[in-house]
């Protein structure tokens, strides 16, 4: 290759590295940041009545709704539910 291409390449090749490593310090400050905002809410009054609250909004959204491996299946489920 020339010369000039091999320098190209390095100095895109810089530029990722540079733009890997923000993106991964600002991954490292949105951990720190939900881990304090959790932190906050756990030390809130009502937090436990609302997370049961929520567990209990999943289970309920999680028995409405059966998820099917395969089209037949729901296919199956629609024909029996008309």
């Amino acid at each position: 290759m020339k010369e000039n291409t091999l320098l190209e390449m390095q100095n895109k090749i810089a530029a990722m590295t540079r733009v890997l490593q923000q993106l991964i310090n600002e991954v490292g400050q949105l951990k720190d940041l939900s881990i304090g905002t959790l932190e906050t809410l756990k030390k809130m009054s009502g937090y436990k009545k609302a997370l049961e609250a929520l567990k209990k909004e999943i289970i309920d959204k999680s028995k409405e709704s059966k998820k099917f491996e395969t089209v037949e299946e729901l296919e199956k489920h629609k024909a029996k539910n008309k």
